[in-house]
């Protein structure tokens, strides 16, 4: 968009303010407010920061300011405030990309592609939860009434939350999502709403917007979109699968109709996906990278039945056991969950899956089966392994991959530091469970 173009733009939506929105190290939206007639100020030299306030920006009191620099393409209304719109910045310190900015980042992974003339797409599958909390803080489905141990597409589930449901979309479709797809998950409380897959950068960008704008909407209405992995101990949890295709500008080089495993997959998608399984002890750190998150990535059953998360490296057709899933001419990843930062998730997606192409590495033949039914002395004899099981084991995974730490370059040992903390702080803290199990046991 060029100054002419932002310029009408602004005018013809009445905007006052322009959202200056970065995030920090967890993906979370940071912002501030520039009045429309500054908008170019947001171009050059950017909205300033003092980056020691953000988590992950590796800055001091005394350090350079942190300048957010607006990518104009981005320009596009916050249609839950009237009078908003929103700018993506990429994070620029002394006058150059700041290696520790989520989105620099992806962008210098993207750079990698643009070498060899391709194009990276995803389409992410956002799940959350609508909640509420009663007057003790503790939480439940939105709809008090949604209570079936099977709620997956229910119908009454998904009308008794539409006046939420239909605001939310409207408001996507302003910012000029297309949204195709809306259902009732498999928690109750749990919806996912699907719009057309687009660039991965692009992408990314639209995730954040989402959840900005499912969590204003949800509390305008007294209620809590949540995209924490595991809210309820008996329930299935809230995943953010990445779908993942690769064009050359022509088509979709993932793609093989004559693929003799008849998955529908190039043997250059083939090397990407051993690229994504080689490296899967680390994606993991990125992908779900929580406490909370290996609450999830657990082989177990809900309360509907099912768990729908992965526990193990491996691949499948339409095999929802699996880490991987090829659904004809691309691959599904569904390691990832709505705590992830959706830039630095498709940045290590993008390292894992190069090096695999880089080295030709071979996944091995697809796991066309239940998972979930198979021992562990069954699976290891199939060469199947187990996903780290805790955040301590993906943080250790990660810090001895040289490649997705590279990929992260100095943004790598921010990161691993704080899950550290993160990890002993959990470790330290005295749980409900510990009080009721220990008090009086001994």
């Amino acid at each position: 968009m060029t100054p002419t173009e932002a310029k009408k733009f602004l005018e013809d939506n009445h905007v006052k303010f322009i959202l200056a929105q970065f995030v920090d190290i967890h993906g979370t939206a940071k912002t501030k407010a520039v009045p429309a007639s500054h908008y170019e100020d947001i171009l050059d030299p950017g909205a300033g920061f003092a980056g020691f306030a953000v988590w992950g920006l590796a800055q001091l009191p005394n350090s350079p300011d942190f300048m957010a620099v607006g990518d104009p393409s981005t320009l596009s209304l916050v249609p839950w405030m009237p009078g908003f719109a929103r700018m993506v910045c990429v994070g620029h310190v002394k006058g150059k990309p700041y290696a520790y900015d989520s989105r620099n980042v992806l962008m210098q992974q993207l750079e990698r592609l643009t070498q060899k003339g391709w194009t990276f797409n995803t389409g992410l599958e956002p799940e959350f939860a609508l909640l509420r909390k009663d007057e003790h803080d503790r939480i439940s489905p939105a709809d008090g009434t949604d209570t079936l141990e099977k709620p997956c597409y229910d119908y009454k589930g998904l009308s008794r939350s539409v006046a939420f449901i239909e605001k939310l979309v409207g408001c996507l479709q302003t910012a000029g999502f297309d949204v195709y797809q809306i259902d009732h998950e498999d928690a109750n409380g749990q919806f996912e709403i699907n719009y057309t897959y687009t660039d991965c950068l692009t992408s990314a960008d639209r995730y954040i917007f989402f959840k900005m704008a499912a969590s204003e909407i949800a509390k305008e209405m007294g209620l809590i979109a949540s995209f924490m992995p595991k809210p309820f101990a008996n329930r299935t949890g809230t995943g953010m699968h990445m779908h993942m295709s690769m064009s050359d500008g022509a088509s979709n080089i993932f793609a093989d109709d004559s693929d003799v495993r008849g998955l529908g997959l190039s043997k250059l998608g083939y090397h990407f996906l051993g690229g994504l399984l080689a490296h899967a002890p680390a994606l993991c750190a990125i992908c779900a990278p929580t406490v909370n998150s290996y609450k999830r990535l657990v082989v177990g059953r809900s309360l509907s039945g099912a768990t729908w998360a992965p526990a193990y490296i491996s691949y499948g057709d339409n095999n929802r056991s699996s880490m991987v899933r090829v659904p004809g001419g691309r691959l599904e990843l569904r390691l990832a969950d709505g705590s992830c930062n959706p830039y630095l998730a498709a940045a290590v997606a993008i390292a894992a899956g190069l090096d695999g192409i880089e080295k030709q590495l071979d996944p091995g033949e697809p796991s066309n089966f239940n998972l979930y039914d198979l021992s562990l002395s069954e699976l290891s004899d199939k060469g199947i392994q187990t996903l780290p099981q805790s955040l301590k084991e993906a943080i250790d995974a990660l810090a001895a991959d040289d490649v997705i730490t590279g990929a992260l370059g100095d943004l790598a040992d921010e990161f691993i530091n704080l899950k550290q903390m993160e990890w002993v702080e959990y470790m330290r803290h005295v749980s409900e469970w510990e009080v009721q199990r220990y008090l009086e046991f001994f």
